[in-house]
């Protein structure tokens, strides 16, 4: 049996699944959590990735390996290859200000033009000034600026084997993410760059969707040397890419983010300002609009109401569709989209009689789905029209995400059999860097039963929305 091994350097753990070569069957697997908070130091990705190998039972018997990460996070090097300082996460809402900035002087349309990105706190760009503006003795040190999917696949291979950052390599998934590269062209536009650092900084190669980053080097507790390493991708990528996503699919993830993206053959502008036009791991585009607030309102919910994730799907499901009037925006952290990086998480329409666990965990499931499905209509406004909605993510598996979404989605509904498929796509990268070519591995998908729909749960969370002035959904604002 011929082995390959995919890494997950996502945001709150690393996973490494060790999958067959023949058939994609998972043979073994091992993880390692991440530090809490969104400024890390990237060392503590780096060991979280050894120790999960470790728990894999290591990769002496492995043939090629790969690895995926969440995207857009900056590690800052210095000129001896060193981490200059902690890396601010994609989701930490510190580069806001950087954004409102970066936008006010090249106008939003510029970004949208040049990198097919409505620029955002997540993307890179906004990290780097942020750096630039906040620790500049930390930014005049940064001689090369890699994402962390990039970075660790660096430490796997040694630094490349001529000068130090020859071997500094990444893909069009993750360039797509930094808004200084374009799906138009392929290449980096390196004035977008200096502009928001103030300088040119060395960036990584990017390679093919087939290109291999390089082989193992010595010395890696538990990783042999010289196997081949594939060229890896950004989280979102490596999951479709393990999905087979089909034209009109569409994907909601729900982990740390919500994310909905579908597959396209062009990139998208999108100049209402949601839509990132990103590349996929194949060679096409993966038009994408993200949430920062999803799973982890779940856990919001079951230390409200003193249970766990079952009971809390159990007593959403015991509640009317609409939760007796509550609702519930989850913006608990800020939001990207809509673009609220200074809101917080707020409960509308109670009463002495509604407030009861039940509806309260009915209000948690239906707001977080709410804030996620209103993404579907910023794809359509690109021309990108879902016909399916596969639903992945660690929540997907709740039987009341299940049945809410089936009930407020206006396409059906399908779930993949559980599975970690952004760890599942890296081996796929894997096995490409063995044997040229993308094997065929199927993704078993079940349909959800048609339930009868309930649009007024998301009249509810639009009726919030205008309570506090926040922005609304395209089509509600059309009717008003």
């Amino acid at each position: 049996m011929t082995l390959v091994a995919g890494i997950d350097s996502s945001t709150q753990a690393c996973k490494v699944v060790v999958s067959d070569l023949a058939t994609g069957q998972r043979v073994r697997e091992g993880r390692a959590p991440h530090p809490d908070g969104t400024i890390v130091d990237p060392e503590a990705w780096w060991q979280a990735l050894l120790v999960a190998v470790a728990r894999a039972g290591g990769l002496a018997d492995v043939s090629a390996v790969s690895v995926s990460g969440q995207q857009h996070t900056p590690v800052f090097l210095g000129t001896d290859g060193e981490v200059v300082c902690p890396s601010p996460l994609w989701n930490d809402t510190g580069s806001h200000g950087a954004m409102v900035a970066l936008n006010d002087e090249l106008g939003r349309g510029e970004w949208i033009r040049r990198t097919g990105l409505p620029l955002t706190l997540s993307d890179t760009a906004p990290k780097l000034r942020w750096l630039r503006d906040e620790h500049p003795e930390a930014a005049r040190r940064v001689a090369a600026v890699a994402i962390v999917h990039d970075w660790l696949t660096w430490r796997l291979t040694g630094r490349g084997d001529g000068a130090l950052f020859d071997g500094l390599v990444t893909d069009r998934s993750e360039a797509s993410g930094t808004a200084y590269w374009s799906g138009a062209t392929g290449e980096y536009d390196l004035e977008l760059l200096e502009h928001a650092f103030g300088r040119r900084v060395v960036l990584p190669r990017v390679l093919d969707p087939l290109g291999r980053a390089g082989t193992t080097r010595r010395g890696l507790p538990g990783v042999p040397a010289g196997i081949p390493v594939g060229v890896g991708s950004g989280d979102n990528a490596a999951a479709a890419l393990a999905l087979g996503l089909a034209e009109g699919d569409a994907v909601l993830s729900l982990g740390t983010s919500g994310v909905v993206y579908l597959r396209s053959a062009d990139p998208v502008e999108d100049h209402d300002g949601f839509v990132c036009s990103y590349a996929d791991a194949t060679g096409d585009h993966l038009p994408l609009v993200a949430t920062l607030n999803a799973a982890r309102n779940f856990g919001v919910g079951t230390r409200l109401l003193g249970c766990g994730h079952a009971e809390l799907s159990d007593l959403a499901l015991r509640a009317e569709p609409g939760a007796g009037g509550l609702a519930l925006l989850p913006y608990f952290e800020g939001e990207r989209t809509p673009d609220l990086p200074d809101a917080r998480g707020s409960l509308h329409g109670v009463t002495l009689t509604n407030l009861t666990r039940e509806n309260l965990a009915r209000a948690v499931v239906e707001g977080t789905l709410a804030g996620q499905l209103t993404m579907l209509d910023n794809l359509r406004a690109c021309g990108l029209e879902p016909r399916r909605l596969l639903l992945i993510g660690g929540a997907a598996e709740s039987e009341a995400v299940q049945v809410v979404l089936a009930q407020l989605s206006s396409v059906p509904v399908a779930v993949p059999t559980p599975d970690e498929y952004v760890a599942k796509g890296a081996s796929m990268q894997a096995a490409s860097a063995l044997t040229g070519a993308f094997p065929s591995w199927p993704a078993h998908v079940v349909d959800l039963p048609s339930v009868p729909p309930q649009p007024q749960v998301l009249d509810q969370h639009e009726s919030a929305k205008a309570a506090l002035g926040y922005p609304l959904a395209k089509a509600v604002a059309r009717a008003l």
